[in-house]
């Protein structure tokens, strides 16, 4: 479901689990929205550099969570071949990401959010795991990746992408392997309500 999070573009909620892009374009009537949503936990998968230059608001909020999922060194994600990134991060990173997905799980009750720079791209691997970790299916987890907001240009390999890289993939013990347990995998699947909508997300609101 589409979250109305002014000025957030790529926010909505996928039944306890909320991805968006950068909390710190938040305005006066996005902070009154968020709060109003009862958030427990926020997971920023942003890098540490990019958590100094762009703080988010919740930094000093005990229930915000700075997990990145690369190192400064790595090279931008090559978004002309976003598949081979992807699978290059899931492939160097496996502790990084079931460290973000157990944060998820052991949460306490309240929606999650999971954020990034866009929304798009490493929290679209967190939730993309996490929903096929608890079994949601794969084309539910491609259409709620490849939405975006109306004033993106859109990338007509997105869904593609996604589905191909799930295709080869099983989260859950791609998960357990990396460390999640199986008690954080249980209380994941049982905190999660929805399989994900994926109508495009509200237009900004510069106030």
């Amino acid at each position: 479901m589409p979250l109305a999070w002014p000025n957030c573009r790529n926010t909505r909620d996928l039944g306890g689990l909320i991805r968006s892009d950068n909390l710190d374009q938040l305005t006066r009537k996005g902070h009154a929205a968020f709060a109003a949503a009862g958030v427990s936990r926020i997971i920023d998968l942003r890098d540490i550099w990019e958590t100094d230059a762009f703080p988010s608001p919740f930094r000093d909020d005990p229930r915000w969570v700075n997990i990145p999922l690369n190192d400064p060194s790595d090279p931008y994600l090559d978004h002309t071949d976003l598949l081979r990134s992807y699978q290059a991060l899931l492939r160097n990173y496996p502790q990084r990401f079931a460290t973000a997905v157990t944060a998820i799980a052991e949460a306490p009750p309240g929606p999650v959010v999971v954020a990034c720079h866009a929304g798009r791209d490493r929290t679209g691997l967190v939730i993309a795991l996490t929903l096929a970790a608890i079994d949601v299916p794969i084309e539910a987890i491609v259409a709620d990746y490849a939405t975006a907001p109306s004033t993106w240009e859109h990338d007509p390999p997105l869904a593609a992408t996604m589905r191909t890289l799930l295709a080869d993939l099983n989260a859950a013990d791609y998960l357990l392997q990396a460390g999640l347990t199986p008690g954080a995998l249980t209380a994941l699947k049982n905190r999660l309500s929805a399989a994900p909508t994926h109508q495009p997300p509200p237009a900004a609101d510069a106030h």
